[in-house]
């Protein structure tokens, strides 16, 4: 087993440091700490609280993870935070434990998290989801695979993003956002599929042509959502993209955008 550990760096009694493991100059890591086999600590970083970090991470300068939650109702609670594996997390990036007893705050695998961002607690990020500069997340959001996130976007607490999706950078965002879709401006606005992601991500025409039908039928048909979703249902094939559009929908917790 090969740790290394700069010698201006703080790791105390009780952390978890697994094979391969190197933590920067100037980092603290505490006692309640996991971190995961070859996974990089860059200098300044701070890893505390009840935190869970994978295999093959990189944690650069400045970041500050498993702090406690900027919730009112926090009362010391022992909660979470769980990394999973591949993800990058750059610089001066902050995420938050959870607010209730036993309860996580969780970013998947293969995830990039440019500077700044902002993780509040108990979001769920799942696998491969890029969040550009200065991301903002509010408490209780869920972002679904192959999400992207241009910088400088707030997300309100409690809204969830659907698969797929991509937010141009600069939106505001206060509903939920519909997997596949392309979302953009102040009121957000929705412009159409994803097309090149879907098509990127080896999406089949077929599949791309499904998507886009949802979509206008959702959005372009002139129906409210219960009426689109029934007549999602009746009207096209029931493949695995339109289960995920209705399911989402009928998940929601805000209201998806319109």
């Amino acid at each position: 087993m090969s740790i290394s550990i700069h010698k201006m760096a703080i790791v105390k009694e009780g952390a978890i440091l697994e094979e391969n493991v190197s933590i920067g100059p100037f980092s603290v890591i505490e006692e309640n700490v996991k971190i995961g086999k070859d996974t990089k600590i860059g200098s300044n970083v701070f890893i505390g609280g009840r935190t869970e970090i994978g295999n093959n991470n990189e944690v650069f300068h400045g970041a500050s993870i498993g702090t406690a939650p900027q919730d009112l109702k926090y009362n010391g609670e022992e909660s979470y935070v769980k990394i999973g594996d591949n993800n990058t997390i750059r610089e001066f990036v902050t995420i938050n434990s959870a607010t209730d007893e036993g309860e996580s705050t969780i970013v998947g695998n293969n995830c990039l998290l440019m500077a700044y961002v902002h993780i509040a607690h108990n979001c769920i990020l799942y696998d491969n989801v890029i969040l550009a500069n200065a991301v903002n997340l509010a408490g209780h959001i869920e972002i679904h695979d192959h999400v992207i996130i241009g910088g400088m976007v707030p997300v309100h607490q409690f809204v969830s993003i659907g698969a797929h999706a991509f937010i141009g950078g600069g939106s505001r965002i206060s509903k939920d956002i519909p997997p596949f879709v392309k979302v953009a401006g102040i009121p957000p606005k929705i412009s159409g599929i994803n097309s090149v992601g879907l098509q990127r991500r080896g999406f089949t025409s077929k599949q791309r042509e499904v998507i886009k039908r949802a979509y206008y039928i959702l959005y372009r048909d002139g129906l409210n959502v219960s009426q689109a979703i029934e007549k999602i249902t009746d009207e096209l094939a029931h493949t695995t993209e339109t289960k995920m559009i209705v399911d989402f929908i009928a998940n929601c917790r805000r209201g998806i955008t319109k």
